[in-house]
């Protein structure tokens, strides 16, 4: 049975994802960081043993090994067949106030932390005749106000998927973005508590209006219009199986309008027209 290893496998896209696969009887290695999301995963699986919760922190090196062992140990000589490099957070704030800890917490986790687990694991998807892919955003192809350490992060993911998609030509291995708009996951309920906890100083509002504000009406649009994470594992699927997988998956129609408009509007008609939507939420 082919082998797949799927990073932040304990909800929203990462757990779809691990479940579609095992359900298409493959071997899926799901790296989890909280044990109890690893068993609630396998009691939402088919039953038939193929889902091995991993424990796994991308943002730990250490953590990175033991997984890279456990997985080369229970694959043997067949290898991966896919890695899918899911795991992220969301970082936002204005960039003049925003914490450098977060700046960097964001950075390593969704970029660092991506290269740590391709190092680990690529000779493993190479002898496995494997695919990567990673689950990247529409926001590393347009920045929002206000989000931009979390587009930041995604921009760079971008680029790495680029730069590696090129560089494994040679291996066979092919490499694949997703890059979802809305997506039903955790992440609003996530966004909405750190919007709560957004610590800014008291010329801010002076500055750039009511961020909060803002913010908390992306984030409930964003909720009220999110599509299933399944249509994501669909993607993620096709990209694993597929004899000719693309490289790049747009998933939504947020994604696929907002990716087209940054394409072809000059760039102060993209801003006037982006922050005329930002107000509008500001005064809800």
């Amino acid at each position: 049975m082919p082998a797949v290893l799927v990073t932040g496998a304990s909800s929203g896209i990462g757990r779809a994802t691990a479940l579609r696969m095992e359900r298409e009887g493959w071997t899926v290695f799901a790296g989890v960081r909280n044990p109890e999301a690893g068993r609630d995963l396998v009691r939402a699986a088919s039953g038939a043993g193929r889902l091995e919760p991993v424990e796994l922190d991308v943002a730990d090196q250490e953590s990175i090994e033991a997984a890279r062992a456990v997985v080369a140990e229970q694959s043997e000589a067949e290898g991966l067949r896919g890695l899918v490099n899911n795991a992220g957070i969301g970082v936002g704030g204005v960039w003049e106030f925003v914490s450098l800890d977060d700046l960097r917490r964001v950075l390593e986790v969704n970029v660092t932390g991506q290269v740590a687990v391709t190092q680990a694991m690529l000779p493993l998807v190479r002898s496995g005749a494997g695919r990567i892919v990673f689950t990247s955003s529409d926001n590393g192809r347009w920045a929002p106000p206000y989000m931009g350490p979390y587009a930041a992060s995604k921009f760079a993911l971008e680029a790495v998927a680029d730069s590696l998609r090129l560089e494994l030509r040679r291996s066979g291995v092919g490499v694949s973005v997703l890059e979802p708009g809305s997506i039903k996951t955790a992440i609003w309920d996530k966004g909405l508590h750190e919007v709560d906890e957004l610590d800014l100083p008291e010329q801010s509002e002076r500055l750039y209006g009511d961020v909060p504000g803002m913010l908390r009406g992306a984030f409930e649009a964003g909720k009220k219009n999110a599509i299933p994470a399944d249509r994501v594992a669909d993607a993620i699927h096709h990209a694993l199986t597929a004899s000719r997988p693309k490289t790049r998956y747009r998933v939504g129609r947020d994604a696929k309008a907002m990716i087209l408009l940054r394409a072809v509007l000059p760039d102060r008609v993209f801003d006037s027209a982006l922050t005329r939507a930002m107000r509008r939420l500001e005064h809800r």
